[in-house]
C-alpha cells in the first residue's frame, strides 16, 4: 500500500523526502533552517506506543533513544513556547476501531490515546508547516498557498459561555491567550469536567480556510487556533492535496523543479483553494458519518454499561 510502504519511512530503506532541516540551541531556538529535496534511511521505524515505551524506559540508553529523548526535550521547549503564545489546546476526541478482516465489522471500539510522542512529532510538524508558509509567501507574496484559522464571533461563542455559567465558571474569550488560560482554570471535581468543556469550545470554533495570499491582508493570515500569524500545510503530501501544492511552490522556490502554469496567478490559485476547501469539508463529513455509523454497528445486539456526561440538550417539537 502507499501510506504502509511506499510513501512511508522505513527502517534501513532509503527514501526520497522533501525535508526541512534546523539548526536549533538547547532551548529549541532556531539557529539555521535549510528547505531541501532529500534521502531519508531510518534508523529505525516505531508506533508512537513504541517510542514512548522506549523513551521512558531508564534501563535504555541506546543511540536511537537518545535521540528520541533529545527530540522530546525539544518539543516540551517548542509546545511551551507556543501555549505561551496562545495556542489552544482542545479536545475532540477521535474514535479507534479494530475491524474484522473477513466481515469489515468493527470487533472493538475505544478512543485514540494521545502520549507525550504524538506531541513530539505534531511539534514538528507545525514547526516545519510554519517555516515553509514563511519560505514561499516570501518568494511568492501573491500566490502562495495558506491556511488560515478565522477569530470565533461573539455569537459562536454564546453556547459555551452560557453552559459554562451555569456550573459557576467564568471564560474570557477577548483572546485566544486569556482563552487558554480559562479553560487551563475551568476545574471541578468532577475529573472529566475540562475535557468537555474543550470539547465545548471546539465546536465553536470557524473552520479553518487555505486561501491565496494575494487575497488577503498580512493581518488576516493569523491562525488563531494555533497562535502563528502564518501557516500551510507541508507535512502530509500522501493524505492532503494542499501539501502537494505547498510541495510545488516550495520546488520552485529552491530551484528544483519550475512552477506549474496553474500556480502563477492569483485567480488560479483561488480556484485550487476553493476545491481543496470544499474537498476538505466532504472528507470531515464523511470521516464523522464513518465512525457513526462503524459505532452504531459495533453496539448493535450488544448491550454495553458506562458512564457518560450529558453536555447538551435540544428540543424537537
Amino acid at each position: 500500500a502507499l501510506t504502509e510502504d511506499i510513501c512511508s519511512l522505513r527502517a534501513n530503506v532509503e527514501r526520497l523526502a522533501f525535508s526541512v532541516i534546523w539548526e536549533m540551541d538547547p532551548d529549541a531556538n532556531e539557529i539555521s533552517t535549510r528547505f531541501l529535496k532529500s534521502v531519508i534511511k531510518s534508523k529505525a521505524a516505531m508506533t508512537y506506543q513504541e517510542a514512548q515505551t522506549r523513551a521512558d524506559d531508564p534501563h535504555l540508553n541506546d543511540p536511537i533513544t537518545q535521540a528520541t529523548r533529545h527530540m522530546l526535550r525539544l518539543a516540551r521547549k517548542l509546545r511551551e513556547r507556543r501555549l505561551e503564545q496562545g495556542a489552544l489546546t482542545l479536545a475532540s476526541p477521535e474514535v479507534k476501531f479494530n475491524i474484522d478482516t473477513e466481515s469489515q465489522d468493527p470487533m472493538d471500539i475505544g478512543l485514540y490515546q494521545i502520549r507525550e510522542s504524538n506531541q513530539m512529532v505534531e511539534e514538528m510538524m507545525l514547526l516545519a508547516n510554519v517555516a515553509v508558509a514563511r519560505k514561499i509567501f516570501e518568494h511568492f507574496p501573491s500566490w502562495a498557498l495558506l491556511r488560515r484559522h478565522q477569530v470565533p464571533t461573539p455569537e459562536m461563542f454564546a453556547p459555551l459561555l452560557k453552559s459554562a455559567a451555569v456550573v459557576g465558571v467564568q471564560l474570557d474569550v477577548s483572546s485566544s491567550s486569556t482563552l487558554a488560560a480559562s479553560l487551563d482554570a475551568a476545574v471541578l471535581p468532577d475529573p472529566y469536567f475540562n475535557k468537555m468543556i474543550r470539547i465545548l469550545t471546539t465546536r465553536c470554533m470557524t473552520q479553518a480556510q487555505y486561501f491565496c495570499s494575494g487575497e488577503f491582508t498580512q493581518a488576516e493570515f493569523h491562525h488563531y487556533g494555533l497562535a502563528a500569524p502564518i501557516y500551510t500545510h507541508f507535512t502530509s503530501p500522501i493524505r492532503r492535496f494542499a501539501d502537494v501544492v505547498v510541495h510545488r511552490l516550495l520546488a520552485a522556490v529552491i530551484g528544483v523543479a519550475r512552477l506549474p502554469p496553474n500556480l502563477t496567478e492569483k485567480h488560479l490559485l483561488r480556484e485550487v483553494s476553493d476545491q481543496i476547501n470544499y474537498r476538505h469539508r466532504n472528507a470531515q463529513m464523511a470521516s464523522r458519518a464513518s465512525a457513526e455509523l462503524y459505532t452504531l454497528i459495533f453496539f448493535h445486539k450488544r448491550t454495553a454499561t458506562a458512564d457518560a456526561r450529558v453536555i447538551k440538550v435540544s428540543c424537537f417539537s
